[in-house]
């Protein structure tokens, strides 16, 4: 079942709300819920919640086990577009996301190139995942992450 327009956006607003949570670091503070397709979270995460390097997807798809048969009905809100370059881990969060089996994202704003040219949104489509995104709500993100953008 896919989750409605105002599920989209409440769960969305959850994971921005989440991103506040991040400890001060000159990075982007990103907010995920992994939630499936009955409306239940299965988890979430915050950037740098389990060490300076996690992202908010990564910490989000670490408490799952991969071989749960939801992921694959699972959509994951992310405050910001999922990474598709990364110097700090092997793999990225797009990488993750469609290696877990996730059929669907829908995110807030995509990632400026403060640090890299971000390509997520359209890699995961490219990988047959569903990419919806919630421009409406990019405003919240864009404040939350104002240290980096002025």
């Amino acid at each position: 079942m896919t989750p409605s327009p105002l599920d989209d956006r409440r769960w969305l607003q959850q994971a921005i709300e989440l991103s506040r949570k991040c400890p001060p670091a000159p990075l982007f503070n990103v907010g995920a819920v992994l939630v499936d397709a009955q409306g239940t979270v299965l988890s979430s995460g915050f950037s740098r919640e389990t060490d300076q390097h996690a992202h908010a997807e990564e910490v989000a798809l670490a408490s799952v086990d991969r071989a749960d048969p939801r992921l694959s009905t699972a959509t994951i809100y992310s405050s910001l577009e999922p990474c598709s370059k990364r110097a700090s881990r092997p793999r990225t969060c797009t990488q993750l996301i469609i290696n877990a089996g996730i059929r669907r994202v829908v995110f807030a704003w995509r990632e400026p190139e403060i640090f890299v040219d971000c390509e997520g949104a359209e890699l995961l489509r490219a990988a047959g995942v569903e990419v919806v995104e919630l421009t409406e709500l990019a405003g919240d993100v864009r404040r939350i992450n104002s240290h980096l953008i002025g």
